[in-house]
């Protein structure tokens, strides 16, 4: 089958590596000049198959007041007239509740924990190298009240069979040393030990080569216009260079999906969140962590990757822009300095992204209403980490074999089970993406 992967991030590479695999003729669309250049390009570079959680959880609307008045507050809400802002945001608030939250972590589990065997199978199989490391994410905590709420967290991992540890004080410093000079600013931490590191840019770019050695061709440059749809079934991609026929098509164009799905009735709720980060060189390697440590006040992720040190988080609902924001980068240097001083910001590249985020933190991993026609995007802060998985079920998909795991209530479908299949007979122009 002819297959068009629409995106060349971290997902759409993924898949059409899977997809070629499973033996189709795979081509990628993206409008940048190469992979990973957009959300996937200075990521806070975890693969974190253990600190997996909904962002959508019991006490984040009263978190989410209190952060209104923080300095360096982890959520940032620039309300605007936006109507797919307000329809995201009541969503969200919805999936804020204990049952809600239980349900969606295990769903993201699901699929990161398979995602962490196939990444393992996928390193084996190509021997790329991103500046990996295999030695876990400790997610600290400054206060008891943090360490108290992290029960729920514990629970549901030891639910999946995920592994995790909790640490007192002295057993983060033991796990990353440099902590002994801040000793005082954190009371505990919660350890999961298979969590990875590394490069994503490196990875996508590496990844793509070995796709193009199966025999994907990427196709850079070219604007994504609209897509072919007739008799509820996709027939190609439109593109400003015209019109490429597929038997199937994949989106993953993170959160710029929507608007792409938009004229054809799939309402995909998937709404851009801007996070932001910060690569310095690591001046003193004695007073830098080792792994990855994930400030949990600030939700802000600490990440050794190779000679450099990512500082990478926050959440800011401002639509689709992508300023850089002094105020952001001050929250970024204050805990990547608060915790390991000595690190020279000074020199730091400061970079933002739009992450594409459900109101429930679970990707859309599916088919869609209209034939041929599949998805795999909304992986919001966790595209990585999910990457490898979410394209191995895609791709089983697309290829009418059974998943490897259950991929019930990861597709569209789950948003709106009841809704009615339209026909839409017609080639439907779109915005360039």
């Amino acid at each position: 089958m002819k297959v068009a992967v629409l995106g060349a991030g971290i997902i759409g590479v993924t898949s059409a590596y899977q997809l070629a695999k499973a033996g189709h003729e795979v081509i990628v669309l993206d409008r940048q000049t190469g992979p990973a250049l957009e959300t996937s390009f200075a990521n806070a570079g975890e693969v974190s198959f253990g600190y997996c959680s909904p962002w959508a959880a019991p006490g984040i609307p009263q978190k989410a007041l209190k952060w209104i008045f923080m300095e360096h507050a982890p959520l940032i809400l620039r309300p605007k007239f936006d109507t797919a802002m307000l329809s995201w945001l009541v969503k969200m608030l919805s999936n804020c509740t204990s049952d809600r939250y239980a349900l969606n972590k295990s769903r993201m589990l699901r699929l990161a924990d398979y995602s962490r065997l196939a990444l393992a199978e996928l390193r084996e199989e190509t021997g790329i190298a991103y500046d990996e490391r295999k030695q876990g994410t400790l997610q600290l905590f400054r206060t008891q009240a943090q360490l108290d709420a992290s029960a729920k967290d514990v629970k549901a991992l030891a639910a999946d069979g995920i592994a995790f540890e909790v640490l007192d004080r002295d057993a983060c410093i033991r796990y990353e040393p440099a902590l002994a000079n801040v000793r005082e600013k954190f009371v505990g931490g919660l350890l999961t030990p298979n969590d990875e590191t590394g490069d994503c840019f490196k990875f996508a770019n590496a990844l793509s080569k070995k796709a193009e050695e199966l025999g994907v061709r990427f196709s850079y440059s070219t604007k994504i216009i609209g897509l072919d749809v007739e008799g509820g079934r996709v027939n190609g991609v439109l593109t400003d260079g015209g019109r490429l026929a597929a038997d199937a098509v994949v989106v993953s164009l993170g959160s710029y999906s929507p608007l792409l799905l938009k004229p054809f009735g799939i309402n995909l709720p998937v709404y851009p969140v801007k996070g932001y980060s910060l690569t310095l060189p690591i001046v003193d390697s004695s007073r830098s962590p080792e792994s990855t440590v994930m400030d949990e006040t600030y939700k802000i992720a600490i990440t050794r990757l190779g000679d450099r040190i990512r500082v990478g988080g926050m959440a800011e609902i401002s639509g689709y822009t992508n300023d850089l924001g002094k105020a952001r980068r001050r929250t970024l240097e204050h805990s990547v300095t608060d915790l390991f001083p000595g690190g020279d910001v000074a020199k730091a590249s400061f970079w933002s992204g739009l992450r594409p985020m459900t109101p429930d933190g679970t990707p859309v991993v599916g088919p869609t209403k209209i034939t041929g026609l599949y998805l795999n995007t909304g992986h919001g802060t966790l595209g990585w980490t999910m990457s490898t998985g979410s394209a191995r079920v895609i791709s089983d998909l697309v290829s009418g074999r059974c998943s490897d795991i259950d991929a019930s209530g990861l597709a569209i479908s789950r948003y709106a089970p009841a809704e009615s299949v339209k026909r839409h007979e017609a080639i439907y122009p779109m915005r360039i993406f």
